[in-house]
């Protein structure tokens, strides 16, 4: 399972696991391409051609032309993740088609499947998040036909029997349990079970431990859960590389257009302003150093609202390695192993999260308040205009880094596709950062990091 690589500003989430390897080179055209778009003024972020049509069925299709000759990128985003998990009890099902996604069909079986993508010479992986689902294939050019062939026949087409749910259910238990044994999975999942009281981001992507015990007696259930998500009005297909969009169209109406929409989708539920703070104290059996997690309620993604990038901005100013709070903790006192924080872009709000890896037990008190004194100076002062420019500077040429091959550029499209069903969104939210003004950092600085709106999460090693 690759996870995705998500824009602007490294989180935690990201940080921790997140890995996009470069399975092409495509050479340094591309990539300047990229960053005179980036740096050539607001709105320019993507700088490719982009072409698309919506099928009569809703499926809806993006072709953008990338400088990759012979190669193709060719990504199913679903827009259902964790976050579309409303029925109590059944957390962790888009994680879970994740996998059974590669179960095979009548016409091509798991093994068959394998087969086609191996002599394709074809790279197929899929990834799951808080607001998506991705299914991604990168190839020669030549081999798009049967690509097209091949996907549109398992997400139309998906079978399997009650002990193949069965095993693969228990496959993602271990799944979980594996991760269990990182710490910081175990803060992750405290946090926003204690920071989320109503919203389904309360539960993490892998989902609730006791839901994924109780998968293998849901088969019923996951016949409805496909059947509810996976359809054309609820995907969008993105073809990025060496392609002409004609064929491309051609191709893909040929395959889905039988596909029929989907049944009506529940709502997910609203989560209320959180009125007071909120901690939680853990202990880890094995060895850690002490750690401290703590996050606040921001907004969810939008192309209108400044804050978003302005909190971006605030990230670099109080975690890069040449912050002044990252050079005190971490270089000069040497308290600090690494400090990290960021908000995740998500379709509804989320938490702006902050990491601290600390030396020693007793410092954690310390290192808290340090950060909080930081982030108060920065509400009372601001930011010089010169290093809010270098800021914006090095998110518009950061981003253009994610634009340098086509399964990168792919997957940077997906991210925002799955966030507003629009492709254009990268420009349009991009442009906002033209827009950030020091008032805006000290505003959201002091908005959005009240004592009342944070969720702490401290761990420890246990006593022996």
């Amino acid at each position: 399972m690759r996870l995705p690589l998500l824009p602007l500003f490294p989180s935690i989430l990201t940080i921790l696991f997140l890995a996009l390897p470069i399975v092409a080179v495509i050479g340094r055209s591309s990539i300047a391409h990229a960053e005179a778009g980036a740096a050539g003024g607001a709105g320019r972020a993507f700088p490719f051609p982009v072409k698309e049509k919506t099928l009569a069925n809703g499926l809806k299709i993006y072709v953008v032309g990338y400088d990759s000759p012979g190669l193709v990128a060719y990504y199913s985003v679903v827009r259902t993740g964790s976050r579309n998990e409303v029925e109590p009890g059944k957390s962790g099902f888009a994680h879970f088609f994740e996998h059974m996604m590669f179960r095979g069909t009548e016409k091509y079986s798991q093994d068959a499947y394998n087969s086609v993508i191996k002599e394709m010479g074809a790279d197929s992986n899929a990834y799951t998040s808080d607001d998506l689902t991705v299914y991604h294939i990168l190839a020669g050019k030549t081999a798009l036909p049967r690509i097209v062939e091949i996907e549109a026949d398992r997400f139309q087409h998906l079978q399997y029997k009650e002990p193949d749910f069965q095993k693969e259910a228990r496959a993602v238990l271990g799944e979980y349990n594996k991760n269990a044994s990182n710490p910081i999975e175990k803060m992750l999942e405290t946090l926003y079970d204690n920071a989320f009281t109503a919203h389904t981001y309360k539960h993490t992507t892998m989902g609730f431990l006791k839901d994924i015990e109780d998968m293998p007696n849901q088969f019923p259930y996951s016949r409805q859960f496909f059947d509810r998500y996976y359809r054309p009005d609820n995907v969008t297909l993105l073809v990025v590389g060496d392609v002409d969009a004609d064929s491309v169209f051609a191709l893909i109406e040929k395959e889905y257009g039988g596909w029929k929409r989907g049944p009506a989708r529940p709502a997910v539920p609203g989560e209320p302003a959180q009125s007071k703070g909120k901690r939680a104290e853990l202990t880890w059996k094995g060895a850690t150093l002490p750690m401290l997690l703590t996050g606040y309620h921001v907004p969810g993604f939008s192309t209108t609202n400044v804050d978003l990038p302005a909190l971006d901005v605030l990230a670099e100013l109080l975690f890069a390695e040449r912050a002044p709070l990252y050079k005190k903790l971490v270089i000069a006192e040497q308290k600090v192993e690494t400090l990290s924080g960021s908000a995740d872009p998500h379709v509804d709000p989320n938490l702006f999260s902050i990491l601290a890896r600390i030396k020693q037990p007793g410092d954690i008190s310390y290192v808290e308040k340090a950060i909080d004194d930081e982030i108060a100076r920065v509400a009372r002062d601001g930011v010089d205009e010169r290093t809010l420019a270098e800021v914006l500077s090095h998110v518009k040429y950061g981003f253009a880094g994610q634009l340098s091959t086509a399964d990168r550029t792919a997957n940077t499209a997906a991210q925002f596709i799955a966030l507003t069903g629009s492709l254009s969104s990268i420009n349009d939210y991009f442009a906002l950062y033209d827009k950030v003004t020091s008032a805006d950092v000290k505003r959201v600085a002091k908005t959005y990091f009240a004592a009342a709106n944070r969720t702490a999460v401290t761990m420890k090693a246990a006593a022996k």
